[in-house]
């Protein structure tokens, strides 16, 4: 990653431009000529509802369509019930190692006798959680996603209540959820949009939980059943994430895949069948990676710029951002970002550490595409009587 972004109102770009014009008769390299020519447009899936190319390290929606409409997510429902998971885990309310029951509601509702996917684990036995969870995850067994929902909150219903607190928390903004397998029920929506940040939430927040869904097949007693992701076997830098399909619902498929430090993950809602649905995530996930590329531009916590301060114990303060601020460009297109700081006229002292001081902007060809709050690295104390007597005379005679 490079980091070479200067901070400045506007880039002397017409001085290089003409610096670098090629001499008459002469012929540009075809590095060149490939890195001027437009972006084709995303292949867009002809059959399905709705899709998004969404890259990992940003969020930015690279490209997709009805993104942000409510759907039925079928079993993609069970990310969103891995998520759930991995965070009561984390907070010590459940263990790996706790027992599972397979009750009989969870066998009669998502068991072999229903049309669904289940797991194959036997009614009114136990099975550690974690291996329950790989049920769900790798054979998308919905007596297992019962079973867990059972264990975690009791019922269904309680479980969905998390389901919906955590949601929020994460970001999503257009989801509801009723149940944690996803067959359908009134009220089960979410949105395409919705689904890429689960799938970022879940990668960054619970690696290990995100890498069951790579798992190409897995077995319970007799039974041994494939991950419906197709793509596993078709591209070797996919490492998830879940399918889903029911009849409202068509074929669904949230997959990410990390190809050096990129990583991209798309969503394709409503398409017409299991084959269908790995086709066109393909098509997004190549495109992408070949079109875009994603920079760090600034690290946390490191200085940008030093702005005067008045009337404080320091003449100055060191502002940057608290999180890496990072983007995705068309490949070619780096040197071309622009960036802005917006700071006050005037800084007074006292600032505490960590204060929102202005922002950083950042746009390619004349388009916001990043943007971050720049705050103080270290805090400010206010100045002695005097010095903030000399400032306040100095203030008022440079606004007269």
């Amino acid at each position: 990653m490079r980091s070479r972004l200067l901070l400045v109102v506007a880039l002397a770009t017409a001085g290089l431009a003409f610096a670098q014009t090629p001499a008459p008769g002469s012929v540009p390299k075809p590095d060149a000529l490939s890195d001027n020519l437009p972006i084709p447009d995303a292949p867009a899936p002809a059959s399905s509802k709705a899709w998004i190319l969404m890259d990992y390290a940003t969020g930015q929606v690279l490209a997709g369509e009805n993104y942000d409409t409510q759907l039925e997510p079928a079993s993609i429902t069970k990310v969103m019930t891995s998520y759930v998971i991995a965070a009561e885990m984390a907070s010590g309310k459940i263990k790996r190692t706790d027992q599972v029951m397979m009750s009989e509601h969870a066998w009669r509702e998502g068991g072999a006798g229903t049309e669904g996917s289940y797991s194959g684990f036997p009614v009114n036995k136990t099975a550690p959680l974690i291996e329950m969870e790989k049920g769900m995850v790798v054979q998308s067994g919905n007596d297992a996603a019962i079973a867990l929902a059972e264990h975690v909150a009791g019922s269904e219903a309680a479980f969905g209540q998390l389901m919906n607190a955590y949601a929020k928390r994460i970001g999503m903004k257009q989801s509801h959820f009723v149940n944690p397998h996803g067959l359908p029920a009134e009220g089960h929506l979410t949105t395409a949009h919705d689904l890429a940040r689960l799938g970022q939430a879940l990668i960054r927040d619970y690696p290990e939980a995100y890498s069951y869904n790579k798992i190409k097949e897995l077995t319970v007693g007799p039974i041994t059943q494939p991950n419906r992701n197709l793509l596993l076997w078709r591209d070797p830098s996919v490492d998830g994430i879940k399918t889903g399909h029911t009849s409202s619902a068509g074929y669904c498929l949230m997959a990410s895949a990390k190809r050096g430090d990129q990583r991209l993950i798309s969503v394709v809602m409503g398409d017409t069948s299991e084959n269908q649905r790995a086709v066109d995530s393909q098509a997004l996930l190549n495109w992408g990676f070949r079109f875009y590329e994603t920079h760090a531009l600034y690290t946390a916590n490191k200085s940008l710029a030093t702005p005067k301060v008045w009337k404080g114990a320091d003449n100055s303060v060191a502002v940057g951002v608290a999180q890496p601020l990072l983007v995705s460009t068309p490949r070619g297109k780096y040197d071309h970002l622009k960036a802005t700081m917006d700071l006050p006229k005037s800084l007074v002292a006292p600032i505490a550490k960590g204060q929102k001081l202005g922002m950083v902007k950042v746009t390619l060809d004349g388009k916001l595409i990043a943007q971050s709050p720049l705050v103080a690295l270290k805090a400010v104390e206010e100045g002695g009587f005097f010095k903030r007597l000399w400032h306040e005379l100095l203030m008022w005679w440079q606004s007269v």
